[in-house]
């Protein structure tokens, strides 16, 4: 990295920052969005994410699963949900799931399981769930139900999200995904699902799971009516919690796909702006040991570049995913072991199979 380069670019400061190992503030933030060169913000990205895992690319074999469609919160931008008694709306049984889960072929390690907020399940049948999966996937990590749909199930259960998640650990929950954050400034919020709890509640929820044990991910959902400034807002609070808490394992950066919304934005982000914002998130997140290249949402080929723009996760296997396919994704519905490693070998690194916390399975592939 020349640093001729980087003072032309105004970014001079920022690279020593970087090259020392130092904290990136908010307006450093703002000033790597505002650069017109986005190879030079990934290679920023690059070096920080080589300084954690060298080469390493990071995979695992993991199943979603979504159990209902029916939400009671109509997010603008949400094209999977539907309304109670609305056609096209379901529910899986506890039974189903589970034998669904006992047919793969190949036993995933990570079963990934989210939906929507149904108003009528209550915290029993989540327990019943919990428990199915866990009889037929004793050895699987079980990455169970967003802050978003915690807090619901307290409101409808009449307690605490404390006593949900400490219920739902003793049903065999290992640790919550990071989804339902989207953007946490409120004026975004009130435009793109304004039925949805709080970023501080969001927050709260994934404070009181970390100190509970439960370890988590978190998400970022990026190019519909947000500006840099409210994406630059939402990482520093996760980082912030962070530095508190210690229990965020990975970051997600979710780009918006437009495809079957009701929330009117201009247009899909562009491929650049994407890589720019992987690469932003790898560099004000320092203390988030995990950067996502989500390729559901991505695409797989533009999974594969964000690996040279900071990310060192490409999730895994997948299998049956809705929730973004619903809103357009064109992506594969899933991938093989193999060809998850055959995109990473593609893009220049080692793939290495991983567990739901990163510990590696048998080393590097």
């Amino acid at each position: 990295m020349d640093k001729t380069r980087y003072s032309s670019l105004g970014l001079a400061d920022v690279l020593d920052t970087v090259l020392s190992g130092g904290r990136l503030s908010a307006a450093d933030g703002e000033r790597l969005f505002a650069c017109p060169d986005v190879l030079a913000v990934g290679a920023l990205a690059d070096f920080r994410r080589r300084q954690l895992h060298g080469d390493k690319a990071f995979f695992v074999r993991n199943r979603h699963v979504n159990y209902t469609n029916i939400c009671a919160n109509a997010c603008t931008f949400c094209a999977y949900h539907r309304a109670p008694g609305q056609a096209g709306g379901y529910v899986l049984e506890p039974g189903e799931v589970a034998r669904s889960l006992a047919e793969s072929p190949s036993p995933p390690r990570e079963v990934h399981i989210v939906g929507g907020c149904h108003p009528d399940l209550r915290l029993s049948y989540y327990e019943e769930l919990l428990f199915a999966v866990r009889r037929v996937l004793p050895g699987a990590a079980l990455k169970c139900f967003t802050a978003v749909e915690i807090a619901h199930f307290a409101a409808v259960e009449g307690v605490s999200t404390r006593e949900v998640l400490i219920r739902l650990a003793a049903a065999g929950l290992d640790m919550l995904p990071g989804g339902g954050a989207e953007i946490f400034a409120e004026h975004v919020r009130r435009r793109i699902c304004p039925n949805k709890i709080s970023a501080e509640q969001w927050l709260a929820v994934h404070a009181e799971a970390h100190e509970l044990g439960l370890p988590t991910n978190c998400t970022m959902l990026f190019g519909h009516v947000e500006t840099a400034a409210d994406r630059i807002d939402h990482l520093i609070r996760l980082r912030d919690l962070q530095d508190r808490t210690r229990g965020f394992v990975c970051c997600i950066p979710l780009p918006f796909l437009v495809e079957n919304s009701r929330l009117a934005v201009p247009g899909a982000a562009t491929g650049v702006e994407e890589l720019k914002t992987i690469a932003i998130s790898r560099l004000l997140l320092d203390n988030i040991p995990h950067l996502k290249a989500y390729w559901v949402m991505l695409s797989e080929k533009q999974a594969q570049a964000a690996l040279h723009f900071g990310a060192d996760d490409f999730d895994g296997t997948v299998v049956e995913e809705r929730i973004g396919h619903t809103a357009g994704a064109t992506s594969e519905l899933s991938h093989s072991r193999r060809e998850i490693e055959e995109m990473i070998r593609g893009s220049g690194f080692v793939p290495v199979e991983r567990d739901a916390l990163f510990r590696e399975i048998g080393g590097a592939a």
